[in-house]
């Protein structure tokens, strides 16, 4: 009999307890942070292929509050984008005798079929010189805030003529001696011509390079990252969507952000810990010692693909480049799996390449007076 007690206040006891369990997910449910999530939990998901996790969701979400995807085109009111300019920007983009010894050519530094680059630290020039900054990519700039490394072109219109007539680079002495080598080869003013109609002489130097500017705002490459933001939540794969979360958390976006991952800003490279240059980069420009070592953060659209890495080149490979901005910058030393994840995430950045848009074009032939290569 006692134990027969005993074991009916113990059922008693269990059944009391039970019977108060059901209370416990109110709480829960109730919870401050569970409102922030509901948002990316209940989008509508009757056109996806498959249902949304809700960490994926929410990546997406956070994602499209910091990055655009690309446009089809970067548009200016100044400098309407034409067919006719484009075929003809194509042409002088292949142009060797726009140097003056007719070896190089927009795309000797910036190969369009390689990503708009030459992998090497700094560009071959005129008579094989070389400057002290890597040549960066044609493709998307002309999203970006400004032109080169330092900003000292507001404009792809403003840069495109600034190699020309850069002794180290394609060495043409002035404007005028770009327009005579233009102006004597007649295949180039039907061209302008129907690119600039109404102008009296519409082969000059600023069309030229209004031209090469109209191409280059159609230089943009969709990438996986690009559906990702459109809605896609399949066009990363795991390690990518782990690899922007750990982009994202470690601070990364405080600079790459925006339509063009960076691009839109400038920055002082050695932000939080030294980095060792004597460029003084924007300073040399504006002359205002507070913009010493201030670069334009560069776009890191198709960077697996760009290397090397930095103003100078100096950096060889992608994951030195994560772990030395990491450091220098953010002030954290990253572990090799999360380096390894933030590369995940940056291959989903390199996009397509309209390989028929970028096509080399028959170039018109020389007349008469063209001056022939001046190696001097």
């Amino acid at each position: 009999m006692i134990r027969l007690a005993i074991a009916l206040v113990v059922l008693a006891l269990v059944a009391c307890e039970r019977q108060s369990e059901p209370a416990a997910p109110a709480p829960e449910a109730a919870q401050p942070a569970a409102p922030a999530e509901a948002p990316a939990a209940a989008q509508p998901q009757a056109t996806q292929a498959i249902a949304l996790s809700p960490d994926r969701a929410a990546l997406m979400q956070r994602a499209q509050a910091v990055f655009k995807p690309l446009p089809a085109e970067v548009t200016s009111a100044e400098n309407p984008v034409t067919e006719a300019k484009v075929t003809l920007g194509r042409m002088l983009f292949y142009e060797p005798r726009l140097s003056k010894a007719q070896q190089l050519a927009c795309n000797s530094c910036h190969v369009l079929d390689h990503y708009g680059v030459d992998n090497e630290p700094t560009s071959r020039g005129h008579k094989g010189q070389r400057g002290a900054r890597n040549s960066p990519t044609v493709y998307n700039a002309a999203l970006h805030i400004s032109q080169f490394w330092d900003g000292r072109a507001a404009t792809v219109e403003e840069q495109a003529s600034g190699p020309v007539m850069n002794p180290i680079e394609m060495g043409m002495v002035s404007e005028a001696a770009v327009a005579d080598v233009l102006r004597s080869i007649p295949g180039y003013q039907p061209l302008f011509q129907a690119a600039f109609p109404g102008e009296a002489q519409p082969v000059t130097i600023a069309n030229a390079a209004h031209a090469v500017a109209a191409f280059e705002r159609r230089l943009l490459t969709p990438s996986p990252f690009d559906a990702f933001l459109a809605g896609d939540a399949t066009a990363l794969d795991d390690g990518q969507a782990r690899g922007l979360q750990l982009f994202m958390d470690t601070g990364c976006t405080m600079c790459h952000q925006g339509v063009g991952v960076g691009g839109g800003m400038y920055q002082k490279l050695g932000l939080v810990r030294p980095f060792a240059t004597t460029d003084k980069g924007r300073g040399a420009v504006t002359k205002k010692d507070s913009d010493n070592y201030f670069f334009k953060v560069p776009s890191l659209r198709n960077v697996a693909k760009t290397n090397p890495y930095f103003h100078d080149g100096s950096i060889a490979t992608l994951d030195e480049a994560i772990k030395t901005m990491a450091a220098i910058q953010l002030g954290k030393d990253l572990a090799d799996d999360q380096i390894a994840g933030i590369h995940a995430f940056l291959e989903s950045l390199t996009g397509k390449i309209d390989t028929a848009y970028i096509a080399k074009p028959e170039l018109p032939k020389s007349g008469p007076t063209t001056p022939g290569p001046d190696p001097s």
